[in-house]
């Protein structure tokens, strides 16, 4: 059984062709197809703020509360769920409607929601060295044994992009996990890549904003595993 699939130009055919960018201020939508690659940030978001990247960001709670915490500071969600991604879109909505946020106030024009497969994306449309952090949260862990092929980190050219993306001067990767295995299986195969270094875990930003999964989970009492990488 091959222990990664096989993720050719026809897999992508197939799984990215909805894939699409959503401005959540002008709620304006462009076919991911009909974008340059790889994106220039700058005519993206109208300035040159450092770009961070939630890869799978759930219903989006760390992107609504990080992007409105950091406004000089550009976020990229990254899901290929389009449940979800519905999920965020409304879940900014209300909050736009029930906090009065004027859209033309700047809140929020610094987020992106980009509806596609996370490989897919890093691989041909984030620039080198061009991501200040990455923010992987609770990842799927496919625990059955004939689905672990699927895990994104067993995926070599998603370990590469994250390292050519990344900002050589501190740019970091945020993790955390509630699955042990997997977990471990992370932190080797992260140890086999010699441009990132762990750092104190206890450095992650914004440490107060739980995602979904988080709160849930440690609700239901289970561990939380957190890891910091830096790119070396």
């Amino acid at each position: 059984m091959r222990e990664n699939p096989n993720y050719t130009d026809l897999y992508y055919q197939n799984t990215t062709a909805h894939s699409q960018i959503v401005d959540i201020i002008t709620e304006h939508t462009v076919p991911l197809s009909e974008v340059a690659a790889p994106i220039d940030w700058e005519a993206l978001f109208g300035n040159t703020h450092p770009v961070e990247i939630e890869i799978g960001f759930g219903k989006g709670r760390f992107l609504l509360e990080a992007s409105k915490r950091h406004p000089k500071v550009n976020y990229i969600g990254v899901e290929r769920a389009q449940k979800y991604v519905e999920v965020t879109r409304d879940r900014f909505e209300k909050h736009i409607r029930h906090f009065g946020v004027d859209r033309r106030s700047g809140t929020f024009s610094n987020v992106r929601l980009v509806r596609t497969d996370a490989n897919y994306f890093l691989t041909r449309y984030v620039p080198e060295m061009a991501v200040q952090a990455y923010h992987i949260y609770f990842p799927d862990p496919w625990p059955r044994k004939r689905q672990r092929k699927r895990r994104i980190f067993r995926n070599q050219d998603f370990l590469e992009a994250l390292t050519h993306t990344l900002n050589s001067e501190g740019g970091r990767l945020y993790i955390m996990t509630d699955h042990k295995e997997y977990f471990q299986e992370i932190q080797e195969r992260l140890a086999g890549l010699s441009v990132l270094r762990p750092v104190d875990a206890g450095l992650r930003p914004d440490s107060d904003i739980a995602t979904h999964y988080e709160t849930k989970y440690v609700l239901e009492g289970r561990p939380i595993y957190r890891v910091v990488y830096e790119r070396a």
